[in-house]
């Protein structure tokens, strides 16, 4: 599903370039759940930035079902990027002025999907995670777990193939934390293919592959032999 062939990733500095990733090549199949680790500074960011089809690498191939992203147009890997692709990060960025159900139905908003149909789908979204009777309350009103449901909801309420999570956990205590990982889980078991960023071993270790990054170049490639709930 997504392959990534010779990846470098360098950014202008004063003195010339900095490279963050430095020839990665990375192949992740159709319902894996992966987890990326390394210290600050390791490139993970950058990563999923291109595995995101958020920005482009400096050279190499970064291909989402067999399609070179490099050769798109700006409109074009939008689309691909909207239909394919769902994004949690840790900071939520839900609109503080819409009720959750309103941010959830955003998505479709900009799909051109009917204002009834968006409404029901959004609403069936949140109640997948728990969040139907909170629906109309604005992000103010929940707290940090509740949040995170939310954008989650919102990640995948365009049934993407792809769900891509920065630091998902990064500000929630341990038991919201069990909450959205068991949220993932049964993303990867729906077939969906699950990435997540993430410092804290403790929830890398509740994916199936863990991928760890080292200046900038891939330090270890493991699948696990025990699955979720171990």
């Amino acid at each position: 599903m997504i392959r990534l062939e010779n990846i470098e990733k360098s950014f202008p500095i004063s003195t010339g370039k900095l490279t963050v990733l430095k020839g990665i090549n990375l192949r992740i199949s159709k319902g894996e759940f992966v987890a990326i680790t390394g210290p600050s500074g390791s490139g993970k960011s950058t990563l999923m930035a291109l595995l995101g089809c958020l920005d482009r690498p400096t050279s190499g191939q970064v291909l989402i079902n067999g399609t070179d992203v490099s050769t798109l147009s700006d409109n074009d890997e939008a689309d691909l990027r909207s239909r394919t692709i769902g994004f949690v990060f840790q900071a939520f960025h839900l609109i503080q002025s819409l009720t959750i159900l309103e941010n959830v139905e955003i998505p479709l908003f900009y799909a051109g999907v009917p204002h009834r149909e968006r409404r029901t789908r959004a609403l069936k979204a949140l109640e997948k995670v728990g969040l139907g009777p909170r629906c109309g309350h604005k992000p103010p009103e929940l707290s940090g777990g509740e949040q995170q449901r939310a954008a989650i909801a919102r990640a995948l309420i365009r049934e993407p193939e792809i769900l891509l999570a920065d630091e998902p956990t990064g500000n929630l205590d341990s038991k919201t934390c069990a909450q959205i990982m068991t949220i993932f889980e049964s993303v990867r078991d729906a077939g969906k293919t699950v990435l997540i960023i993430t410092h804290d071993q403790s929830i890398a270790a509740k994916a199936s592959r863990q991928i760890k990054l080292n200046d900038g170049l891939i330090e270890s490639d493991s699948t696990l032999t025990f699955q979720h709930g171990s």
